[in-house]
């Protein structure tokens, strides 16, 4: 996949753009103000993947909380900053990775000068977000495309007047054809890395569905850098989503993947059972290497199917089979087919260790 060239905006120990691994964030909905409980649910996203976290900065208060919150984790810190500039400085001397503001909402030029400064000064990148909910009608029109382009273009202007260019841009809108085709736009207009996503994109079902399409159109174009999944629940479930969309397009690999077939009227055993037993036990393992797993209902697809996958089995009517590569290996029965799928990970793994 031929990828949009980017000039490369360091992020703490992450980069973004300049041919840099598409990287995954999320956003803590913690009160910032709270260490403990921050800190605690930005570990559970660092278990789960995510690469970049970022931190809502609404007060003075949350403001004196990130450099704690800083020390006590393991991957580069953004602080969300609005409305107020002494709020991006204190941010700053926290030592925050990265800013989210918008200069417009900032306030006088030079409180927006005070904060590229500073920001220059320790290396650390501001991302211009923009979303169709939040810009200036009265100046660019209702949300289109165009309109989310133009405003960050002007927000873009600002700081480069300041000699500033550590930037990322975002242009959100929970409208996806909207979000693919103001990135498209963006894309052919700066080379600066975008953070992709669609804003605002609903409860998990939905905005996973929203968020895959809009983020996945994009990537597979060759656009983005890095990405958030914006979802109404649970944000380590974002980066989940962000993964496998990673995931689906060979811009990352997994440790595991499971090939799985739907359901149908000739499927012998219950093929949603077995393949979920067949995921718990993989995610619970050290992957010697990535495997892909194919898990099939009956005879007419399974074999082909599982041609594709290292490994695979397929059951029915009490008996299972265990396929490598393709080819039978051996029948079991079929209370023992996910114990022995198991074992021949383990004796595949071992003999390309030996």
């Amino acid at each position: 996949m031929q990828r949009r060239k980017t000039r490369a905006v360091r992020v703490g120990g992450i980069t973004i753009g300049g041919g840099a691994a598409v990287s995954v964030q999320s956003m803590t909905n913690t009160d910032t103000r709270n260490v403990n409980e921050t800190v605690a649910q930005i570990h559970r996203l660092e278990k789960a993947g995510c690469d970049i976290v970022r931190v809502a900065v609404p007060d003075a208060a949350a403001a004196n909380a990130l450099k704690e919150i800083k020390n006590q984790i393991n991957i580069p810190l953004v602080a969300d900053i609005h409305f107020d500039h002494r709020l991006a400085l204190k941010a700053l001397e926290a030592g925050v990775d990265k800013l989210r503001i918008n200069p417009g909402n900032i306030g006088a030029r030079e409180k927006v000068e005070a904060v590229a400064n500073a920001a220059s000064e320790r290396g650390v990148p501001i991302r211009i977000g923009v979303n169709a909910g939040s810009i200036d009608k009265a100046k660019y029109g209702p949300p289109s495309a165009e309109s989310l382009a133009n405003s960050a273009l002007d927000q873009v202007r600002v700081l480069e007047e300041l000699d500033f260019h550590g930037i990322v841009i975002s242009l959100k809108s929970f409208d996806a054809p909207m979000t693919i085709a103001a990135y498209r736009r963006m894309s052919e207009l700066v080379d600066y890395p975008l953070h992709i996503g669609v804003t605002e994109a609903g409860l998990a079902w939905e905005g996973t569905i929203r968020s895959a399409i809009g983020i996945g159109a994009l990537l597979a174009e060759g656009i983005g850098d890095t990405l958030r999944v914006s979802l109404t629940t649970d944000p380590v479930e974002e980066v989940k989503v962000g993964m496998e969309i990673l995931y689906a397009l060979d811009l990352r690999e997994p440790p595991f993947t499971v090939i799985s077939c739907p359901t149908c009227g000739r499927s012998g055993v219950d093929i949603s059972v077995l393949a979920e037993d067949v995921k718990d036990r993989l995610s619970k393992r050290k992957m010697a290497r990535p495997l892909k797993v194919a898990v099939m209902g009956c005879a007419v697809n399974g074999p082909g199917e599982a041609a594709m996958a290292d490994v695979g089995i397929t059951g029915g009517s009490g008996v299972g089979m265990i396929f490598v590569k393709g080819q039978l290996a051996r029948k079991v029965r079929e209370e023992e087919l996910v114990d022995e799928l198991m074992k021949e990970i383990e004796r595949i793994e071992h003999d390309q260790e030996s």
